[in-house]
């Protein structure tokens, strides 16, 4: 089998998702389309050779709306040969559209690829696509009597379920600022930002080159003084045993970015004289009650543990989307796992959780980090709405 190989992996800054955010004067085209540049700058290969390039994205309306990936390739003036599909399973997206890259280098009907995400939510706000519509239908309510729930209030049952507190998500919280700041005073996280440029509406020019959404001085004290996000919905009634203690600061920010990654077969790259930087190990994608929604990150990790042939214990670098403070604790209480090697560089608590783009982000990250602390394993896995999840091990070379 043809062996799937990550080549390299860059991101945008993080921005704000809102008006006045660094990056919400920017098309979500134009931010993908100056990612995906930046990333084939840094290799020696001509585009032309890009066999497909996969872009995870949820909200696909509006500016969002035209196949994406497409739109930024062609804006990006690369080649118009090149083809483009845009893929959507809710956060894990561009996850997933890793997934199909690797598994096509795999079987052998691509050589190259790019894998990338994106979203916009300053300008394209979430839930933009349902907006006015029943998303779900007669037999999903019918089954899930009497309905499914807000992800927060999820995230509500998953923390009453563990026995998380409080105090501990706010901890918690308050130590994806603090590591995520640490990697950004250390200059680690120069390794995989690149910059965009930005013109403002006085046609000032500016390059936006730094994640905006990190707060210093945020502690867990601060935190509790926050009110909980989610007690006033339809849900209150239904279950009693909640405690009400998932608030904006433990919960992940909104924000706008793009990802991009070129993967490879290992065998044509080399042959080309490029360097990997890493290979697809195992994947695995899953699903669990879509009540409880976000707890996908479980059996998809017992999945890809399974086929890998891995223990937890093999894995020095363990990325849970922060979606929301209980999901990676609870992940963390059901494995055991090392807290220590649990999201080391931050998460969307700190940095935001630009759907589309996360998947990607959150590989990116976790490879730049397995490099600069000479790890060789990496385990990633995201909650994705309706109780799905995706998981990828990776091994860094070299």
């Amino acid at each position: 089998m043809n062996e799937a190989v990550i080549i390299d992996a860059v991101r945008s800054p993080l921005g704000k998702g809102k008006a006045g955010g660094s990056l919400a004067g920017l098309h979500a085209v134009e931010l993908l389309s100056q990612t995906i540049k930046n990333l084939l700058s840094r290799v020696d290969l001509d585009p032309a050779l890009i066999d497909d390039v996969l872009v995870g994205c949820v909200q696909q309306v509006g500016e969002q709306a035209g196949n994406i990936g497409r739109m930024a390739w062609l804006s990006a003036g690369l080649p118009q040969h090149v083809p483009a599909t845009t893929v959507e399973r809710k956060c894990g997206s561009s996850q997933q559209a890793a997934h199909f890259a690797a598994q096509g280098i795999m079987a052998g009907v691509y050589d190259f690829a790019i894998v990338a995400g994106v979203e916009s939510m300053s300008r394209i706000p979430m839930g933009t696509s349902t907006v006015g519509m029943d998303p779900y239908g007669p037999g999903v309510a019918e089954r899930y009597a009497p309905g499914l729930v807000p992800q927060g209030v999820s995230a509500e049952l998953i923390a009453s379920r563990w026995k998380l507190d409080r105090e501990q998500q706010d901890r918690y919280a308050a130590r994806s600022h603090e590591r995520a700041l640490n990697r950004e005073d250390r200059g680690d996280v120069r390794a995989e930002i690149v910059p965009i440029r930005v013109v403002g509406e006085d046609g000032g020019e500016r390059i936006v080159d730094t994640d905006e959404t990190p707060r210093r001085g945020t502690t867990a004290e601060k935190l509790a003084g926050l009110q909980p996000a989610f007690v006033r919905t339809k849900a209150d009634d239904r279950f009693p045993e909640i405690s009400w203690s998932v608030t904006a600061g433990n919960s992940s920010q909104i924000t706008d970015g793009a990802s991009a990654m070129l993967v490879a077969n290992a065998a044509v790259a080399e042959r080309l004289g490029l360097v990997a930087r890493a290979r697809f190990h195992s994947f695995a994608v899953a699903a669990d009650d879509p009540v409880l929604m976000l707890t996908g990150p479980i059996p998809a990790t017992k999945k890809v543990l399974s086929r890998s042939g891995l223990s937890l214990e093999d894995i020095d670098h363990y990325e849970i989307n922060e979606a929301f403070a209980p999901v990676p604790l609870a992940w963390q209480a059901e494995f055991d796992a090392d807290p220590e090697r649990l999201n080391p560089a931050g998460g969307a608590i700190a940095l935001g959780h630009p759907l589309g783009a996360s998947g990607a982000r959150l590989m990116t990250t976790m490879l730049t980090n397995l490099e600069q602390t000479g790890g060789r394993y990496g385990l990633q896995s995201m909650c994705e709405a309706g109780g799905m999840a995706n998981a990828t091990i990776i091994e860094r070379l070299g």
